[in-house]
C-alpha cells in the first residue's frame, strides 16, 4: 500500500507511526553485518561501474519531507563511495506514480529503480515491467533475513520481483476511559473479544457499536485477519491458475465469527453494514464506538473530528485477537518496496542500488524516519521498545499476510464487493454463510482469472 502517500497529511509520513523515530544505537550489530556483506561488492564494483549514472524514482514531495530527502542524499552519496556511479533522483508525487509508470511502459524509457506501493507491484509484474530479482535477493546475506510472509506482494511462483522497504499493518484501536471506567481488560480471545464488546453496548447504549462492522470498501482489512488466523484464505495461485478458498473450513469459521457479530452478538448495529473504516471513525470520534480495526493515522483524524475531546489519553491499541488467543492474528501487509525496472540498460548497478537500499543498515533507517516498521525482524522489535505504542502494530507485522497478488484483486474488494456482498447476505437472513461462501468463491475465481 502506498503509505508514505496516506501520512503524508498526519503528523507522521508513514501509515501506523504516531510519532517520527531516529535511528539508534540498538541497530549497530545489524549495521556492521550489512557492511560486511556488502563490502566484497563494493570492492568489487568500484571501479566496474565508475562515471555511469543510475535513474531512481522515490515518491513523494521532497518539500514536504526534508528527512527524506537527508536519508536519500545520504544513501546516494554511500551508493558512490561503494560504487562510483552517481545517482539521477527523481521525486514522484504519488498522485503522478501511476501515469508516469504507465508512460514508461510505453515508451520504454523509464527508471533503473523505482519505489511503489507493495499492492502496486503485482499488477506492474502483469505487464512485465519490472525485472526479476531473484538471484539477486537470495544472494543477499542482509535480504534473506526478510521473512518469506513479508514477500506476498513482491514474489509470483518462487520469482521475486521486489523487496520490501518497511511495512505497516492494523491493530484495534480503543477506547482507554471507557475501558478504565467499565473495568474491562484487553481482550486476547475471540470470546473475549465479543464479551468485551457486549459490555460496551449494555453500558454505553444500543446506538454504540462495542467492536464496529465494516462493510465498505476497505472491509478486508477487518474480515482477513479473522479468516487468516484461522488458517483460511480468499485463493491461492497454483499452476499459473487462481484457485478459490472461500469454502474451506478456516475461511468460513472466521467468516462466520465477523458475521455473528452483527447477526448473533449484537455488537454493531445492523443499520450500519456498509460502514467503512472512514465513517467508522466519525462515529469513534463522537462516542458511538469503543473499538475498531484501523491504523495509527486515524489518531489525528480522531482529535480534530472530535474537537480534541478524544485525544490521546483516551484511545489505545491492541493487536487483533487470535481465537484462542495464541498471538496476534495476521493483518493485511501494508508498505513501501522498492523494484528494479524492466527496461533498465543496467540491471546489475540497479541491484546493487536495491540490495543497498534494502539492506539492514539503509532498509531500518528508511522504515524508523517514515514511521514505518523495519522489515528486519531483530530491529522490528527494536522498534517496538522504543516506540510502545507501536507494539500492536509490530506484532501484527510479523505474521502479516497479502491478499491475493493480482490487480484484479481490487475488483474482488471494491469494485464487486465480493465479500462485502456476501456478509450483509448472510447477516440480512438472505442466504446460509456456507451458501453465500460458495457463491463468493465461485465469483471470486471468475474475476482473479480474468
Amino acid at each position: 500500500m502506498k503509505i508514505a502517500k496516506i501520512a503524508a497529511v498526519t503528523t507522521t509520513t508513514a501509515a501506523l507511526a504516531l510519532a517520527l523515530a531516529a535511528c539508534s544505537s540498538s541497530d549497530d550489530s545489524s549495521d556492521s553485518s550489512s557492511s560486511s556483506s556488502a563490502a566484497p561488492s563494493a570492492a568489487e564494483n568500484g571501479k566496474k561501474f565508475e562515471g555511469q549514472t543510475l535513474k531512481v524514482w522515490r515518491m513523494g514531495s521532497p518539500d514536504s519531507n526534508p528527512a527524506a530527502v537527508k536519508y536519500m542524499e545520504d544513501l546516494n552519496a554511500k551508493f558512490k563511495e561503494q560504487t562510483g556511479a552517481d545517482v539521477d533522483l527523481q521525486w514522484i508525487p504519488w498522485p503522478d506514480a501511476q501515469n508516469k509508470w504507465s508512460t514508461a511502459v510505453a515508451s520504454g524509457e523509464g527508471p533503473d529503480v523505482t519505489e511503489m506501493g507493495n499492492d502496486q507491484v503485482p499488477g506492474w509484474v502483469e505487464q512485465d515491467a519490472l525485472a526479476e530479482i531473484t538471484d539477486a535477493v537470495k544472494g543477499d546475506a542482509d535480504l534473506q533475513q526478510i521473512p518469506e510472509n513479508l514477500l506476498g506482494y513482491e514474489s509470483r511462483e518462487g520469482k521475486i520481483y521486489a523487496v520490501p522497504w518497511g511495512g505497516g499493518s492494523r491493530a484495534v484501536l480503543y477506547r482507554t476511559d471507557w475501558f478504565k471506567d467499565l473495568g474491562l481488560e484487553i481482550p486476547k480471545t475471540w470470546d473475549e473479544l465479543v464479551a468485551t464488546a457486549k459490555t460496551i453496548v449494555a453500558k454505553k447504549g444500543k446506538d454504540v457499536d462495542g467492536f464496529a462492522f465494516n462493510g465498505g470498501s476497505d472491509a478486508n482489512a477487518v474480515l482477513s485477519p479473522f479468516i487468516w488466523s484461522a488458517g483460511g484464505d480468499y485463493a491461492t495461485l497454483e499452476g499459473g491458475k487462481w484457485v478459490g478458498k472461500l469454502t474451506e473450513p478456516g475461511t468460513k469459521e472466521g467468516f462466520q465469527f465477523y458475521t455473528d457479530l452483527v447477526a448473533k452478538e449484537g455488537v454493531s448495529g445492523k443499520s450500519r453494514l456498509t460502514q467503512n473504516s472512514t465513517d467508522i471513525r466519525t462515529r469513534f470520534a463522537n462516542n458511538k464506538v469503543g473499538m475498531y480495526v484501523t491504523a495509527g493515522w486515524d489518531i489525528d483524524s480522531i482529535k480534530k473530528e472530535s474537537n480534541g475531546k478524544v485525544d490521546e489519553k483516551k484511545m489505545a491499541f491492541f493487536p487483533i485477537p487470535t481465537k484462542d488467543g495464541n498471538g496476534a492474528a495476521p493483518t493485511m501487509m501494508g508498505g513501501n518496496d522498492l523494484a528494479v525496472w524492466g527496461t533498465t540498460k543496467n540491471k546489475e548497478l540497479a541491484a546493487e542500488y536495491l540490495k543497498l537500499a534494502t539492506g539492514k543498515e539503509w532498509g531500518v533507517r528508511f522504515a524508523k524516519e517514515n514511521g514505518l516498521i523495519p522489515v528486519y525482524p531483530e530491529a522490528a522489535d527494536a522498534y517496538a521498545q522504543e516506540n510502545p505504542e507501536q507494539q500492536a502494530f509490530v506484532d501484527a507485522y510479523k505474521v502479516a499476510h497479502a491478499y491475493p497478488a493480482t490487480p484484479n484483486w481490487g475488483d474482488v474488494n471494491e469494485v464487486k464487493s465480493v465479500l462485502q456482498n456476501a456478509a450483509r447476505a448472510v447477516i440480512e437472513g438472505k442466504k446460509s454463510v456456507d451458501d453465500a461462501l460458495a457463491d463468493a468463491n465461485t465469483e471470486v475465481e471468475s474475476i482473479l482469472n480474468q
